[in-house]
Parts: C-alpha cells; sequence; structure tokens
C-alpha cells in the first residue's frame, strides 16, 4: 500500500535533512585551518519479504527471484575525511603543519587531550606554546619558552629552538610530539579545531615527529580547510533534488491514498 511510499519517502527527507547540515557545516569551515570535511553515510532499513526467491511453484518451477518491499533509509554515521589540506604559507615561525600523518596534542583539561592537525600556535602571557584559539590550550607535553625571547624556530624533528637577547647560542626548550591513531575516522569531534580519542579510534601511538609513520613538521606553513567547496556545492544540489524528489512522492502516495479513500463513495 501507499502507506509504505510514505514511510519510505519521510525516512528520506529525515536523512537527506542530516546532510543538507553536515554540507553546510563543511562550507561553513572551508576557512578553518586544520578542518576535516566529514560525509554522510547511509545504509537502506529492513526489508519485508513478500515472496522467497528458490521457492518451488504449482507447475514444479523454482522462482529466479523473490519479492521484497524497502522500509526506507537512515543515517548510518558521519565519516571525516583526514586526507591533508593545502598548505598555506605564512612566514610566522609558529605556524606549523605535519607533513604526513600525525595530530598535534593539547591539554584539554581533567586529564584529557585533545588532538588537531591545525599548527598555529602562539606563545601566551606564562611563555606556553598553546593553540591560537580560544582559549588557548597548552601543547602537550606543555612547552615554555621563557622571556627575553629574540627569534623562535622549531625543526622538522619538532625540536623547538629560542634564541633570547644578549645570546648567540639557540637554546633547546622542548620537543613537540606527535599522534597517530590506527583508525583516526572513529575520533570525536569536539569543536575548537579537536578531536578525542573514543573506543572506535584506539588508543594513540605519540613520539617525536619524523619517526616511525609520523610526519615531519614544517614551519611557516598552515594546513588548511581540506574542504572541496565543488564537491560541496555539487553536493548540495544533489541534496536538494533529492529532498524535492522524496516530496513528490509523498504527494503521490497521498494522493492514491485519498483515490482509495474515496471508492467507497
Amino acid at each position: 500500500m501507499a502507506n509504505l511510499a510514505l514511510q519510505s519517502a519521510s525516512t528520506a527527507l529525515t536523512a537527506l535533512n542530516t546532510q543538507l547540515d553536515v554540507t553546510a557545516n563543511n562550507l561553513a569551515n572551508i576557512n578553518t585551518a586544520g578542518f576535516k570535511a566529514a560525509r554522510v553515510n547511509f545504509q537502506d532499513l529492513l526489508y519485508l519479504e513478500r515472496a522467497q526467491p528458490g521457492v518451488e511453484t504449482g507447475a514444479g518451477d523454482t522462482s529466479p527471484i523473490g519479492l521484497y518491499v524497502g522500509l526506507g533509509v537512515k543515517v548510518a554515521g558521519t565519516q571525516f575525511d583526514f586526507a591533508s589540506g593545502p598548505a598555506l604559507a605564512t612566514n610566522r615561525p609558529l605556524d606549523l603543519m605535519v607533513d604526513g600523518e600525525g595530530f598535534f596534542q593539547f591539554d584539554i583539561g581533567d586529564g584529557s587531550i585533545g588532538y588537531s592537525r591545525a599548527g598555529n600556535l602562539i606563545i601566551n602571557r606564562e611563555g606556553d606554546l598553546v593553540l591560537g584559539h580560544e582559549p588557548g590550550k597548552r601543547l602537550e607535553p606543555s612547552i615554555n619558552v621563557g622571556d627575553n625571547i629574540e627569534k623562535v624556530e622549531v625543526a622538522a624533528d619538532g625540536t623547538v629552538l629560542v634564541l633570547r637577547q644578549g645570546t648567540t647560542v639557540p637554546e633547546t626548550v622542548g620537543r613537540i610530539e606527535l599522534a597517530t591513531f590506527a583508525n583516526a575516522a572513529g575520533l570525536k569531534p569536539i569543536g575548537a579545531n579537536l578531536f578525542v580519542e573514543t573506543a572506535g579510534s584506539g588508543p594513540p601511538t605519540t613520539g617525536p615527529a619524523g619517526e616511525e609513520s609520523r610526519g615531519q613538521i614544517l614551519k611557516g606553513i598552515l594546513e588548511g580547510s581540506n574542504v572541496d567547496p565543488t564537491r560541496e556545492l555539487i553536493e548540495l544540489i544533489r541534496t536538494q533534488r533529492a529532498f524535492e524528489m522524496n516530496s513528490n512522492s509523498i504527494r503521490a502516495a497521498d494522493e492514491t491514498l485519498r483515490s482509495v479513500s474515496q471508492l467507497r463513495r
């Protein structure tokens, strides 16, 4: 009956609304450093089985196909694309980019660590290196550069060197460590360009940049958002057209039910 069509089309409208929300968020963050675009994964729902394939008919034949009617669609999840974004040259010594795999680590309080591909670091009033977003999460392990700084340099292996006023020899004040995950797509976004570990991502493997599978650190460069505006706009149009088609399905099913209800008149 047409009521199944109503149900299937209504589930599609709900799922497409979620896709529209995700696409809009991707476009909104097109200029967010280190942002990773998300996509919506769909899956079909249960099927009503009205005839099984391979059943012997009264004439002795075997039915080659069955008869199944689907009950719609739902959003199975959102999947982040952790492909590297474009390298944006800024020439700021504390603008850093991971060239390869790895996340910067930040202390987000309560003993928890946040992970980010954004490397726009600044020095707070205590002399700590922090992420240049509100409220300025400290790099983990923490690195304090002190005061009387004339120049700060970050080497490809994450070593932080400071040249102080009145000196000619740089001083090593720490080394930036990166984290990698077996399943980065399982990380949980918490805003402020940060992700946190989940059971799906598995525990992090940490260590110096440039070792094992971790990438090197490029200075004076930021990783831009990996959102592809052309692809997102096409997705936006496809979502809008799919929404319209499913709205038409609802109208057609409604008209069918109205015709059926008037048969007895």
